[in-house]
C-alpha cells in the first residue's frame, strides 16, 4: 500500500447494493436487507422497517469519483458501514468492498485540480470485533484496519473484556476506527429522528474515548493506533474536567495510571466537526499530529469542503498537510511512494 499524494478521507462509508443472505436456517429478525427506493436510492431494512435510505454513491465507485474534485481530498480511506449493529456474513461483505475498482487520484494537494490519473489502491476498513475476522481482514484482504462501534451491545469499548481484541490489533499493526452506533441517551432527545446523528452520536463517541482513557488502554497498548469519529465527540470539552478530577479524586489517580490529557494525545480524531474554530481547539487540545480529515461521505449530513474547512482554521502549510493526509498515512500505516 502506498501513501496518498493529495488527501485521505478516513471517514467515508460504503454500503453494498445488497446485503448477503443469512447462512443459517432462520435469519434473525434484525438481519439487514436492501429494498428499492425512489430513483437511484435503496433502503436499508431492519426488522421490516426502513433504517436508512441511501443513494447509489454508497456502492457506485464511478459516481463517488465524480464528487472528488469538488470536495478537495481524494477519498483514499473508507469505512465499510453496514448501517446496523448486527453480525453479517462479514467475509462476503468485506470481499465486496475489497473488490471495488481501483480509483485514480484526481486532485492536487487536496484542492480539486485535476492531474494525470494514477492507479491507487483503495484503503478500507472491515468491521467485527473478533480476532479471527481481524486476522482475515488484515492478512487476507489486506485492509489497513477495522472499524468498531462506540459500544458493543451497550458495553464501552474500554471495558476489560475487549483487551484481547486490541492486543491483536496492536500485534497486527491494524488501525482501529471508532464510529458511533446505538448511542446512549436517545430517550433524552426532544425532536425528530435525525437528532440521533446530530447530537447522540458525538455523545457516545465521547464516552467511548473516555472509556479508553480511564481504562488505560493506551498505557497497556502503546503501539495501538485508534481513531475516533466526529472529532472525538464530546471528549474535547470533557477532557479538562477529567484532567481536573484526576488531580482531585484519589480514586481516579489510583485507577487512571497516566494523566488523561497525556493519554488523549495518543489517540487520533477525525476533523468532522463542521467548524473552523472547533478544529483549532481540537488541534490545541489533542495535537496537530493526531487529527485526520473525515467527511461522512456520501451521506447527506457530511462535510462537503473538508480541505477548505481545514484551511479556514488558519493553520500553516505544514499543519494543513498533516491534517489532510500525513497523519492519516501514519494512522493507516501507509508506505511512502518509492
Amino acid at each position: 500500500m502506498v501513501a496518498c499524494a493529495c488527501g485521505i478521507d478516513v471517514h467515508a462509508h460504503v454500503i453494498p447494493h445488497d446485503f448477503p443472505s443469512y447462512i443459517g436456517a432462520k435469519a434473525p429478525t434484525d438481519w439487514p436487507s436492501m429494498a428499492p427506493a425512489q430513483a437511484c436510492h435503496r433502503s436499508v431494512m431492519i426488522a421490516g422497517k426502513v433504517y436508512r435510505t441511501v443513494s447509489d454513491k454508497c456502492w457506485d465507485t464511478a459516481k463517488r469519483l465524480e464528487d472528488l474534485p469538488g470536495m478537495g481530498p481524494g477519498a483514499a480511506g473508507g469505512v465499510a458501514d453496514a448501517g446496523a449493529a448486527v453480525v453479517l456474513d462479514a467475509r462476503r461483505r468485506r470481499a465486496a468492498v475489497a473488490a471495488l475498482p481501483q480509483r485514480p487520484d484526481r486532485c492536487d494537494g487536496g484542492r480539486g485540480r485535476r492531474q494525470a490519473r494514477r492507479p491507487r489502491r483503495r484503503a478500507a476498513a472491515g468491521r467485527r470485533p473478533a480476532i479471527r475476522e481481524l486476522e482475515y481482514v488484515v492478512k487476507t484482504l489486506g485492509f489497513p484496519g477495522v472499524e468498531v462501534g462506540s459500544n458493543i451491545n451497550g458495553v464501552p469499548i474500554g471495558a476489560p473484556q475487549f483487551d484481547p481484541f486490541f492486543e491483536a490489533c496492536e500485534a497486527l499493526g491494524a488501525a482501529v476506527f471508532v464510529h458511533a452506533i446505538r448511542p446512549a441517551g436517545m430517550e433524552r432527545l426532544v425532536g425528530p429522528a435525525p437528532l440521533q446523528q446530530v447530537i447522540a452520536y458525538p455523545g457516545d463517541v465521547g464516552l467511548a474515548a473516555a472509556s479508553v482513557i480511564t481504562s488505560n488502554l493506551m498505557v497497556r497498548r502503546p503501539k495501538l493506533r485508534i481513531a475516533f469519529s466526529h472529532g472525538g465527540g464530546t471528549l474535547g470539552l470533557l477532557l479538562p474536567r477529567l484532567q481536573q478530577g484526576w488531580g482531585v479524586f484519589p480514586a481516579l489517580q489510583e485507577s487512571v495510571s497516566e494523566a488523561p490529557v497525556a493519554q488523549a494525545r495518543k489517540l487520533f480524531y477525525d476533523t468532522l466537526v463542521f467548524d473552523a474554530p472547533a478544529l483549532r481547539y481540537l488541534t490545541e487540545t489533542f495535537g496537530s499530529d493526531q487529527l485526520l480529515a473525515g467527511t461522512d461521505y456520501p451521506f447527506n449530513f457530511h462535510e462537503r469542503k473538508p480541505v477548505e474547512r481545514i484551511e479556514a482554521a488558519g493553520f500553516d502549510a505544514d499543519t494543513i498537510a498533516r491534517l489532510v493526509h500525513r497523519n492519516a498515512e501514519r494512522f493507516l500505516g501507509l508506505k511512502a511512494n518509492a
